[in-house]
């Protein structure tokens, strides 16, 4: 399959199987609108699955993904991370390299994000083709959702490591970002933290209660007894 008929194959599926319904539904979840065919999930999973069984190389698939980010398309994208997904067996140092470049062409909903974090980043660390030390760039980039990346991936790098110091070090500038998106992002990573190491979690929010945005304490401390989330409130 060349990276024409993959494109080509995706446009075509979305079109015959559009819900103008499920665009409307879709458009509550995404403040910054949502433009797309109101597939359902099931729908964009089954045709991911359908192109990955036909053989469809890595390479055609990550030549292919500007494009489909370029249309602003939701599904066309989505489909196309899930199948990037169902081909880890064949990442490299070259498949970060072109994730790396995706932000700038068109990677800017929260969903697409966290595919990426949730599924595609982690299996990269997995394969041993990158470490942590290659998202330093992400930590500093000019897209929220790059920087959203970064500690969304690493929620699933908790289980690796008994200690987070490490981590809370690498991501400690993001504690300021000013984007709501990352805020969410590293309240998610601090809350998944505190359930495995509440000590050195608690140490890292007090550290930062009097300065980061509020938003990522009010993540960060949802699972915690409201005592402790006393603790956590700003000094007046």
């Amino acid at each position: 399959m060349t990276k024409e008929e993959f494109i080509n194959d995706i446009i075509e599926f979305c079109s015959q199987n559009s819900d103008m319904e499920n665009v409307k539904k879709y458009s509550r979840f995404f403040k910054d609108g949502f433009i797309g065919y109101g597939l359902s999930s099931n729908l964009v999973r089954e045709k991911s699955k359908e192109l990955k069984k036909s053989e469809v190389t890595l390479e055609v698939v990550l030549s292919a993904m500007p494009e489909l980010l370029k249309s602003g398309k939701y599904e066309e994208t989505a489909i196309g991370l899930l199948v990037v997904n169902d081909l880890y067996k064949h990442f490299n140092h070259e498949t970060f390299l072109c994730i790396s470049g995706w932000f700038s062409v068109g990677l800017n909903n929260w969903a697409h994000a966290d595919t990426l974090g949730m599924w595609i980043l982690p299996k990269l660390i997995d394969s041993g083709n990158i470490g942590i030390n290659d998202f330093s760039t992400w930590i500093t980039s000019a897209f929220k959702f790059q920087r959203r990346c970064v500690p969304v991936t690493f929620v699933k790098e908790l289980k690796k490591s008994k200690s987070f110091i490490h981590l809370f070090n690498f991501l400690e500038p993001l504690m300021m970002d000013t984007e709501r998106e990352v805020q969410q992002g590293m309240g998610w990573f601090l809350r998944e933290a505190w359930k495995l190491n509440n000590g050195e979690t608690e140490d890292f929010l007090l550290k930062w209660k009097d300065k980061s945005p509020r938003l990522i304490f009010q993540y960060a401390c949802e699972k915690m007894s409201v005592e402790n989330k006393q603790r956590f409130k700003r000094a007046k």
